[in-house]
């Protein structure tokens, strides 16, 4: 095992929120509040105790290689981005080998969070007129049950609440952030309709104000999630679901037929944007099928089973695979939707809906190629391209479609994966031995934990939802954000803007790319997040 393991035992913790009249007027400071949400936890050592020479381990190996071979270059502070994709980061960051002690920074309840949580800049903290990234990142969730569910906004750095929008949305369904209409501000679509019926896609503005509602039905059930992406480079970003492309302003630009074989018929899903031809614009990738931003349609076989699709490069040329998780175990396809694997159930996993959840995509091993991670119900297992695995460790899990992430807090070149079943979040190792379980409560649908400098501290934080359990006792708080004790993991990038995020998707103010840059040329990576280093993404070796 590379470090010390830590247990985080969370029972009795409180918490509490405040509302503001005009919460999005005034902001001062950190976004800090006299009655915001905060907790603590103790972090017990049950390996090897910290190193407290206070000597640094090796600076990040995920660097990109410096101009004309010299030293790291600096730039100033920037409230902006300034590389096409990042604003500054602190690049000076390093951190011990043991620097894993965790630590609750806040904790937030406000009912049931069965969605994954969000991160953006949508407030004005430091009052100087501009929303940027020098203010504090905000935490967005959908909070209830039901018809009852509303977009919530909180501080990332207390928990305190800055607003919770009066519009009901649906709560199963995740939420993205975006620019929609160029004004350099995020806006937030949801989807709004009952729990178990037909949705329509809602957008606001940061402050909850009804910017549209689509025309178009989303026929789906329960535990979707909406993306946003520029599917034809125009500069205006699209928003997206299921089968359907919907334009900036809700006007519906495609409807793809519906997949079949769906398992209970339900059509829950994360579909994905990525160019699969080469030609920089976007085609929406539902698994089983594969369409042009203009309906056309790319490949349709109805032997590979609906599920959710993820992009990644897994072999030797420069073409993208989609990895689809369904009902069958795991299916990779190429490019132009030729099968490689079909079916594959790699650890033996059995039993209705084990394999139909959504997977995460990272280096774990560090040697330049792109694995994968997903839940099987019983197990977490991690996968190389060839679906030779990794390590399997125990997990509980048989109610939902969760997804994990991973991320290197260490920079030591070797990503911790993460997942956070019914009852615990888990932080593995390279070996698959639990770093951090922290305690949690959820049938578990489609939320999955995420990483990101919440707070604007140069660190990163780990935050994760908690809702009713199958004994319909909510255990855990509805957020809670996790830190190292004393700040020293990596910065990671201050965004996570929608379920399908792959860290190229966005720019770090919450801006689309007209033409995304392509993830699996560059980091590899679907569902993690990427270190931030003298202003730039930090990029490994591309994969494959």
């Amino acid at each position: 095992m590379r470090r010390g393991q830590f247990l985080l035992a969370l029972a009795g913790i409180g918490c509490g929120s405040s509302g503001n009249s005009d919460p999005f007027a005034g902001e001062t400071g950190g976004g800090s509040s006299s009655s915001g949400a905060t907790a603590t936890a103790s972090a017990s050592s049950t390996g090897p105790a910290a190193d407290e020479s206070g000597e640094v381990g090796e600076p990040p190996k995920l660097d990109l290689s410096f101009p004309d071979g010299g030293g790291p270059v600096v730039p100033p502070p920037s409230c902006h981005v300034v590389d096409g994709m990042d604003a500054v980061g602190d690049c000076t960051i390093t951190a011990p080998p043991d620097a894993f002690e965790p630590d609750v920074q806040w904790s937030w309840n406000g009912g049931q969070v069965t969605v994954t949580p969000l991160v953006a800049n949508l407030t004005d903290d430091n009052a100087d007129g501009s929303i940027d990234l020098c203010d504090t990142p905000d935490i967005v969730v959908v909070a209830g049950a039901g018809l009852g569910g509303a977009v919530v906004v909180l501080d990332g750095a207390t928990g305190s609440q800055h607003a919770s929008f009066a519009t009901p949305v649906n709560p199963s369904v995740t939420p993205a952030i975006g620019d929609l209409d160029g004004d350099g501000v995020p806006e937030i679509v949801a989807a709004s309709g009952p729990l178990l019926g037909s949705l329509r896609v809602v957008a606001f503005d940061r402050t909850g104000v009804v910017l549209w509602t689509s025309e178009q039905v989303w026929p789906q059930d329960q535990g979707g999630a909406l993306g946003i992406a520029d599917f034809d480079n125009d500069g205006s970003p699209e928003v997206y679901a299921d089968g359907f492309i919907l334009d900036a302003t809700g006007g519906l630009v495609m409807m793809a037929p519906a997949q079949t074989g769906w398992f209970f018929a339900q059509r829950n899903t994360a579909t994905a944007a990525a160019d699969l031809d080469g030609d920089d614009d976007l085609e929406l990738v539902l698994g089983q099928s594969a369409y042009h931003h203009d309906g056309t349609v790319i490949w349709n076989n109805p032997d590979v089973k609906p599920g959710y699709p993820q992009i990644a490069n897994f072999d030797d040329d420069s073409d993208p695979e989609v990895l689809v998780n369904n009902d069958g175990g795991i299916t990779i396809l190429e490019h132009d939707g030729a099968v490689k694997y079909l079916d594959e159930r790699p650890t033996g996993d059995g039993g209705l809906g084990a394999w139909f959840r959504p997977a995460t995509v990272h280096d774990f091993d560090g040697d330049g190629q792109s694995d994968f991670a997903v839940s099987s119900a019983a197990s977490y297992s991690v996968f190389d391209r060839d679906l030779g695995v990794h390590w399997s460790a125990d997990v509980q899990d048989g109610s939902g479609w969760a997804a994990g992430t991973a991320f290197d807090f260490l920079g030591d070149g070797f990503a911790d994966a993460m997942y956070a079943d019914e009852a615990t979040l888990f932080v593995f190792d390279d070996v698959g031995a639990p770093l951090l379980a922290v305690a949690r409560s959820s049938k578990t649908l489609i939320e999955y934990p995420v990483v990101a400098d919440v707070d604007n501290d140069g660190s990163a934080e780990i935050v994760v939802v908690s809702s009713n359990d199958w004994d319909e006792n909510q255990t855990a708080p509805s957020v809670q954000v996790i830190r190292d004790a004393e700040d020293r993991w990596i910065q990671a990038r201050r965004i996570w803007n929608q379920h399908t995020y792959h860290v190229t998707n966005v720019r770090e103010d919450g801006t689309i790319p007209a033409v995304e840059p392509r993830s699996w040329e560059l980091l590899g990576t679907y569902r993690t997040n990427a270190q931030i280093e003298g202003g730039s993404v930090c990029l490994p070796p591309p994969a494959g």
